[in-house]
């Protein structure tokens, strides 16, 4: 039996797009689909967001009011709703950045040991 063909990108893992919405937005308002451009860009294409997973975090995150939301005319003279940052939304990013950092540390540690250290 053939293995499946790994495919280059990844997927984010779960819990996690907030967090990447909320970061792609605070470096300057974008509409959707920017949004999940943005994301694949800085992470030099090794992240997809499918657009079933990013518009229903879109309308989250602006229901719980961490970002908001205009309409205005995209690149290709489109309506567009572009989504911008809030303060509460620039607070949630910190403490959320902060809680990946401390966790990314935690599974480091995990990885590296050894059977000597047990």
């Amino acid at each position: 039996m053939t293995p499946p063909k790994q495919d280059k990108t990844n997927d984010v893992l779960q819990g996690t797009l907030d967090l990447l919405i909320l970061k792609a937005v605070s470096l300057g308002p974008l509409h959707g689909y920017g949004v999940l451009l943005r994301i694949q860009q800085i992470s030099g294409e090794e992240l997809v967001i499918q657009q079933g997973s990013l518009y229903p975090a879109l309308y989250r995150l602006e229901h719980q009011g961490a970002i908001a939301s205009e309409w205005g005319e995209s690149e290709n003279n489109r309506r567009a709703k572009y989504y911008r940052l809030t303060k509460a939304g620039r607070a949630r990013l910190n403490e959320e950045t902060e809680k990946w950092r401390r966790m990314a540390g935690i599974i480091n540690v995990i990885l590296r040991a050894t059977p000597e250290e047990m």
